[in-house]
């Protein structure tokens, strides 16, 4: 066979290049291409955005870190430090009340989120059966949930009647489930192809297997954000310590939190240094703020990848 140069590839057999990872995906043929000034208005408000959010926390940081020298000379809070001190990380994590709190916060916030996700995932795989007993009933209970709820008053009688003040329960069971996220998981479950469910049966999978060997592993991404929505609920949570919790000893981290930034009592332990001028009670304060959020942005990066097909598929679809 004679082989023909110069001649054009079919446009047919043209291998088109996938994106890679970090290049743009390919713009649909009917969008225009962006102009320099729209791109450059664009970096520019995703600039001041970034900014907005990290230079708070920039400051927060950075006062932490200083010494009660440094903030006296800053008049306050810091923008540019002046050396770097752990003293008030020290101090709190080296025993006493805010400790004892963030241990607290943790353990609420470990049992509660595996209760709530629990609950959630049983109730949600239920009623995602259409043919399961007095779902309709019970879709439309949770439903009225939403829009009517029994008020603060009755709800504390109740609390109170089930014996729940001053234990580590009346800051899980008042709050332990969200309609709103058994809706996305309900959602979510019954756009999995019943095809799939229907073989699984035939094969003699009874629903508790169904649900733990097909449901779930096709649903990790969404149980992945509702589980970081109920950990982030529980994490932050501060009321139901205020009005539930009379012992100072059981309050979580941000009940703690709340105490510095107010300035209602200092944590036992740090008092003798902070009259002596060892611990600058601003410095104290920036620290516990940047214990709370640690949690929560560590663990943010790694679901939100599973945002999009978590919440979108579950809530628009549904």
């Amino acid at each position: 066979m004679t082989a023909v140069l110069g001649t054009r590839p079919d446009p047919g057999k043209t291998r088109v290049r996938k994106p890679g990872r970090w290049s743009a995906p390919p713009r649909p043929v009917w969008e225009e291409e962006p102009s320099t000034a729209g791109q450059a208005g664009k970096g520019l408000a995703l600039g001041l955005a970034c900014l907005a959010i990290l230079f708070p926390l920039w400051i927060v940081i950075v006062t932490s870190l200083q010494t009660k020298r440094a903030i006296d000379e800053a008049g306050g809070l810091v923008v540019i430090p002046k050396g770097i001190t752990f003293v008030a990380y020290q101090e709190l994590l080296g025993g006493g009340q805010v400790q004892r709190a963030a241990l607290v916060s943790v353990g609420v916030t470990v049992i509660g989120t595996l209760f709530s996700m629990a609950v959630s995932v049983l109730c949600a795989y239920g009623l995602s059966r259409s043919g399961s007993l007095g779902h309709r009933w019970i879709l439309m209970s949770l439903l009225a949930t939403m829009f009517f709820g029994a008020g603060l008053i009755p709800t504390y009688l109740l609390v109170q009647a089930l014996g729940l003040t001053d234990t580590y329960l009346a800051l899980i069971l008042p709050s332990a489930v969200s309609v709103f996220n058994i809706l996305v998981l309900r959602a979510f479950f019954m756009n999995i192809s019943q095809e799939l469910v229907d073989s699984a049966r035939i094969d003699g999978a009874g629903e508790w297997r169904i649900l733990f060997r097909i449901v779930m592993p096709l649903s990790r991404a969404v149980v992945a954000v509702i589980s970081l929505f109920y950990a982030v609920g529980y994490w932050s949570a501060w009321f139901n310590a205020s009005i539930y919790l009379t012992d100072q000893d059981m309050m979580p981290l941000q009940n703690v939190m709340i105490q510095l930034v107010q300035k209602q009592e200092r944590p036992v332990g740090l008092s003798a240094q902070i009259n002596t001028g060892q611990l600058s009670p601003l410095a104290i304060q920036m620290a516990v703020m940047v214990l709370a959020l640690l949690p929560v942005a560590v663990l943010s990066p790694f679901v939100q990848k599973h945002f999009k097909k978590g919440m979108l598929t579950g809530a628009v679809k549904g």
